[in-house]
């Protein structure tokens, strides 16, 4: 499976998912400290209130008809915590007082402001997660809290105490811590100090929303530095690619070198390896491609001193059996000299290609001039034209338009068996000139039908006929259809009982 550099740089960037990991462990432990710092200030508060009454059991007498004395309340008042709820039960199980309210004010929103927009955002999705608390809920005090309650069943005991109990309808958690009144060495009764845990669960909440905001914020801005640091990484190697493809074409010549970047990282680098490479094999193309000629030039003077000596030898008398031998040098030489000329041809036409003007021409008229001349050059095959009587325009040169038909025609005589005509077809179609040489005869090589219009491409067996067969001749026809805009294929006929090579190119108004 293939997977982009953007994808994989936002893989990396998962990452940053570990950081609300953390913020949620830290989190949880403020809670936890929140929670525990709760619990102590209340025992402190429990342990203040017995100890105010340690010793004084006149304060603790239940008189019938009577109220909590004044002395006691006041205690009570001074020493419980705000928002929270103390009450005393003696060893016979009986309420004694009762000071406070469970129920606070909803707390203050003091969220930062940089961090207010950016909270409110998640609170949606932090909605599904917290428990939200509400000062909503049934704060009565349970008579199986006075009478059983483990909390102040331990305080009685002479034990303090602290313990976690849910609210009588479920609504709020409750935390309480008790603490034994001595009289002398008796426990005379129990002083529970209760808080719900609502302020440190809100505290719990605003620092959960922060550490996700602030979370999302980092991870977002992390992501898009990432993912726009990946996409100009992308972005510059896809020019590098569109580049190097465009260097080079399919039959491996340099066409236009890489100008190497400035950049001093590793694309650059590469970018200018692949400059300094490109500008070799361009050298080295030029090379190959101005071979030919000179070894065309470098041999001819040698091919005419062979000649001119052939010629000599031909004045001087010799053996009657000498004749044959200066025959067989002979028809080596002329092929020779062929073979020199067709490899000029080709190496010519690359460099007129380059130079050559483009004009507008009628390409039917270019067909039906040459086609009365196809017969003479070729008596023993038959030729057959299908053309529009309509002109068919081509913007390049005519003359080498016909070159290139010379080229395929050449090559459907040289394959053609059986009686059948030589059907040259032009038409146009979807604003392509369709140029076909059909001829009936073998199918194409498997896997040679894409390579036949390389250069030095040849089908035919090695010693066929009489002419050098260089492979040169298609490669020339692909070289007028490239200059045309055009392309050139060779297929199959659809009853597989011959060849048809196929020239498209654009038709201009």
């Amino acid at each position: 499976m293939r997977v982009s550099l953007r994808a994989k740089v936002v893989l990396v960037a998962l990452v940053l998912a570990v950081i609300p990991l953390v913020g949620y462990v830290h989190v949880k432990q403020i809670e936890r400290l929140l929670r525990e710092g709760q619990e102590q200030a209340l025992r402190a508060t429990a342990r203040a209130i017995a100890m105010a009454l340690h010793d004084r059991p006149q304060l603790l007498a239940l008189r019938p008809g009577e109220a909590t004395s004044d002395e006691m309340q006041l205690i009570l008042k001074s020493l419980a915590r705000a928002e929270s709820r103390v009450w005393i039960v003696d060893q016979n199980q009986r309420l004694l007082a009762l000071v406070g309210d469970l129920k606070g004010r909803a707390p203050e929103d003091d969220r930062a402001a940089p961090l207010e927009f950016a909270t409110r955002l998640v609170q949606p999705l932090t909605a599904l997660l917290l428990d939200r608390p509400t000062e909503d809920f049934d704060d009565s005090l349970p008579e199986s809290e006075i009478a059983n309650g483990a909390t102040a069943a331990s305080a009685l005991q002479g034990v303090p105490a602290r313990r976690l109990r849910s609210s009588v309808d479920g609504r709020a958690t409750i935390v309480s811590a008790a603490y034994p009144i001595w009289s002398g060495e008796q426990v005379i009764a129990a002083v529970v100090a209760e808080e719900t845990t609502n302020a440190a669960r809100s505290v719990y909440n605003r620092a959960l929303e922060q550490v996700v905001a602030v979370t999302l914020i980092a991870f977002l801005a992390g992501a898009l530095a990432l993912l726009a640091f990946a996409s100009r990484l992308s972005s510059r190697l896809g020019r590098l690619r569109d580049e190097a493809e465009a260097a080079i074409d399919s039959q491996g010549r340099v066409r236009k070198l890489i100008a190497g970047s400035a950049a001093g990282d590793e694309i650059g680098d590469l970018s200018r390896s692949f400059s300094t490479i490109l500008e070799r094999l361009a050298e080295y193309n030029r090379y190959l491609e101005n071979m030919a000629g000179r070894l065309s030039h470098e041999l001819r003077t040698p091919i005419a001193v062979v000649r001119s000596s052939l010629e000599n030898l031909r004045l001087q008398p010799l053996p009657a059996d000498a004749g044959v031998y200066l025959t067989r040098a002979n028809d080596g030489l002329q092929r020779l000299d062929r073979i020199l000329t067709r490899m000029g041809e080709a190496t010519r036409l690359e460099s007129l290609l380059r130079s050559q003007a483009r004009e507008r021409f009628d390409a039917c008229g270019v067909l039906r001039g040459m086609i009365s001349g196809y017969a003479a050059a070729y008596p023993g095959r038959r030729f057959e034209l299908d053309a529009p009587e309509a002109p068919v325009w081509l913007r390049g040169a005519p003359d080498l338009y016909a070159q290139m038909l010379d080229k395929l025609v050449a090559n459907a005589v040289d394959f053609a068996t059986g009686d059948e005509p030589i059907r040259i077809r032009l038409e146009g179609r979807g604003g392509l000139a369709m140029l076909t040489v059909s001829n009936r005869g073998p199918r194409l090589p498997e896997a040679m039908a894409s390579k036949l219009f390389e250069s030095m491409v040849s089908v035919r067996t090695t010693g066929s006929g009489s002419e050098p067969h260089l492979g040169l001749g298609l490669y020339i026809v692909r070289l007028i259809a490239d200059f045309h805009g055009g392309s050139a294929q060779a297929l199959d006929r659809e009853d597989g009982s011959g060849v048809v090579m196929k020239v498209s190119c654009p038709v201009v108004i």
